[in-house]
């Protein structure tokens, strides 16, 4: 773990854009134009934390962020919303920057900026990390959804140390997020599912090689996360995603589960891009609309239950109220 003087050092070097392109981290991937805009996603998440990291005017900040295209404006939020995490626990405060943005212009990408938060975990000393969600009483899915924070967190793990957290499998010491030390592990493994779509670029046959290399205890939350990356970030066409849904094959409902997510998250952002619309009607026979009303309806009546995150139960709700076999 890293110390606080040293996870300060490693802040202040900004990875390259070429760093976090997919050439650029060994990944195995064929170039394509799929795969060029697929990249551009960890690149846009760069340029908000550079915006953000050391900017005196938060208007200059979200204006610089509102300049970034509709679909790829959320990555660059949650750029923006580590380095504002990173800098608010560097100062000893509780969420101050953090809140402002997720409270005010960075509302929309809510779902996106739980995942910087998680970015900025990587980079923070353990005891640091109590502190680093802001209160965030009153906005929409608060806290329900901070588990993407977890998310994020794996995501970044094994995007940046593929050796340990993908090839060795190795898994994540517990900590209580929200209370629930057991579950951090099965969200770490939501955001590796995640990565794995992008270490793969997008391609299913090596993608389901990847989560099939797991323990099988894991493989649920890892094609969860996959589903959920494919349908946010697209990546492949519709024979990919129809091949996704073939290949995951017991676990289809969980990538349908995830591609219900992808698509709430696509709706209350307002920017719903096509490849979304033909992922979530492929893995989950819903539109983006559906999908949306669907993880709303499960949840009308509540998501308390004796120990377990209200997260997983809304996820076991969508899960077992998607109309895949």
């Amino acid at each position: 773990m890293a110390t606080f003087t040293g996870a300060v050092r490693n802040l202040m070097m900004t990875p390259k854009l070429a760093d976090v392109s997919f050439a650029g981290r060994g990944f195995p991937v064929r170039e394509t134009a799929a795969t060029r805009r697929l990249e551009a996603i960890p690149q846009a998440v760069i340029c908000g934390f550079e915006w953000a990291i050391d900017a005196k005017s938060r208007w200059e900040v979200e204006r610089r962020l509102e300049l970034v295209e509709a679909e790829h404006r959320g990555f660059a939020y949650e750029g923006a919303t580590m380095a504002y995490t990173v800098r608010d626990a560097m100062a000893g405060g509780r969420g101050v920057r953090a809140k402002e943005l997720l409270s005010g212009s960075g509302q929309p990408h809510i779902f996106l900026t739980y995942i910087g938060i998680g970015f900025a975990m990587a980079r923070l000393p353990r005891p640091l990390w109590r502190n680093v969600l802001p209160d965030l009483t009153g906005t929409p899915y608060y806290p329900t959804m901070s588990w993407l924070a977890v998310d994020g967190l794996g995501f970044d793990r094994a995007y940046f140390h593929t050796r340990k957290w993908v090839t060795e499998q190795a898994r994540p010491k517990a900590y209580p997020w929200q209370g629930h030390p057991k579950y951090f592990g099965r969200a770490w493994d939501q955001g590796v599912g995640r990565a794995l779509w992008f270490i793969h670029g997008g391609h299913v046959a090596d993608v389901a090689t990847a989560v099939d290399r797991f323990d099988a205890d894991r493989q649920s939350d890892l094609w969860s996360g996959v589903g959920l990356a494919a349908t946010f970030a697209g990546g492949t066409d519709g024979a990919g995603y129809a091949q996704l849904r073939t290949f995951s094959g017991p676990f289809a409902a969980d990538v349908a589960q995830g591609a219900v997510f992808a698509a709430k998250a696509r709706a209350f952002s307002g920017c719903e891009p096509a490849h979304t619309q033909l992922a979530v009607k492929t893995l989950a026979e819903l539109d983006i609309a559906a999908a949306a009303a669907l993880a709303d309806d499960v949840a009308a009546d509540g998501l308390t239950a004796r120990g377990e995150p209200e997260y997983e139960i809304w996820r076991r709700l969508v899960r077992d109220a998607v109309p895949v076999a």
